[in-house]
């Protein structure tokens, strides 16, 4: 079957920046449903198109084709005071930027603490980096009508 248009697609993956550094890689398959359900980058969708079980592609992500550019602005220093007493560099929180609508949440890093202060960060960790996505299709089959209704997968037989 050809990866087209409401299919289930799964990959096995690997993530590497520019100068080849393996980022990130995954033994287990993971699936998402072609057709413009937002489940994967645009350009890797579309080099997926019309390929089968087994072929590979390579693709080059830009910033703007990957995790988006550096944003300074998303960088924040908060009290000390707003945080758990418990923090470590590292560890994640959900919140708005200061100019953003309520419901428009991000994942905040702390990147440094001192004893006033916490800089958070929100931006995505590989923002502003260009990404090699090598990925090899380990499926495809036709998804279900509820897959199709929710927009997203159901690999393990259930709903959400």
């Amino acid at each position: 079957m050809k990866v087209v248009k409401d299919t289930v697609v799964s990959l096995r993956y690997e993530l590497f920046d520019v100068e080849g550094a393996l980022l990130e890689k995954v033994e287990d398959p993971i699936s998402y449903l072609h057709g413009g359900y937002d489940g994967i980058f645009p350009l890797v969708e579309e080099a997926l198109h019309e390929k089968s079980a087994g072929d590979a592609v390579v693709v080059t992500l830009t910033p703007e084709d990957g995790f988006g550019e550096y944003d300074h602005n998303l960088v924040e220093v908060e009290p000390r005071s707003a945080f758990p007493k418990e923090l470590e560099v590292g560890m994640q929180f959900e919140g708005a930027p200061e100019e953003a609508d309520e419901d428009d949440f991000l994942l905040y890093t702390v990147v440094d603490i001192t004893d006033d202060e916490v800089t958070v960060d929100g931006n995505h960790p590989l923002a502003g980096k260009t990404l090699v996505f090598k990925c090899t299709i380990a499926g495809v089959r036709a998804a279900t009508a509820e897959e199709l209704d929710h927009g997203h997968p159901h690999d393990d037989g259930t709903s959400c």
